[in-house]
């Protein structure tokens, strides 16, 4: 195992790394094979709406040396009109939970292809949590039914199904995972 290290952002040249190795592994920039096998991203952010998520939440990434090879991307709830695709989620969360009940969305998570079948998804979903448990009793984040690679990959967390449903003609399970 290369000598991985778990952060948080702290510059602007992270943010455009994570961007970078979003690029790569978006569902339209990989074949059919590559989704079914190693799993894929579905939005593309810009370095203004990372920059603004950060200001909010600083996103947990892994390092190597000084490479971003790993990311999770920290959502609060303000968010919620600002990425077309994620409406309909925040729409869901708002209808299910109580407003006592804080959480945060996990954006988007990432692991560059060389780096992958190391530890480091767990790694990164174990410092968010311990970045960001005392604020938050709740992390949740959405995977395509169809993207069964990652939705198995957050059930050995310890992430379990809140809902289930379609939108846009694909079945999405928005999964949780308590902290309390």
């Amino acid at each position: 195992m290369k000598n991985i290290r778990y952060t948080v952002t702290s510059s602007t040249d992270e943010l455009k790394q994570i961007l970078q190795l979003q690029q790569s592994n978006l569902s339209s920039s990989i074949s059919k094979n590559e989704k079914e096998k190693e799993g894929f991203l579905t939005v593309k952010h810009d370095l203004d709406i990372l920059k603004k998520m950060h200001d909010q939440e600083p996103h947990i990434i892994a390092k190597d040396a000084n490479t971003v090879v790993g990311y999770t991307l920290s959502m609060v709830q303000g968010f919620k009109n600002d990425i077309d695709v994620l409406k309909s989620m925040f729409a869901k969360i708002d209808d299910q939970l109580n407003e006592q009940t804080s959480f945060i969305v996990m954006g988007q998570v990432c692991v560059d292809k060389e780096y992958r079948k190391q530890g480091i998804f767990r790694g990164l979903y174990h410092k968010m949590r311990d970045e960001l448990n005392n604020k938050y009793d709740l992390l949740i984040t959405e995977v395509a039914a169809h993207n069964t690679r990652s939705l198995h990959a957050h059930y050995a967390i310890g992430f379990t199904d809140f809902l289930i449903y379609d939108s846009d003609g694909v079945t999405w399970h928005l999964i949780q995972w308590d902290w309390k």
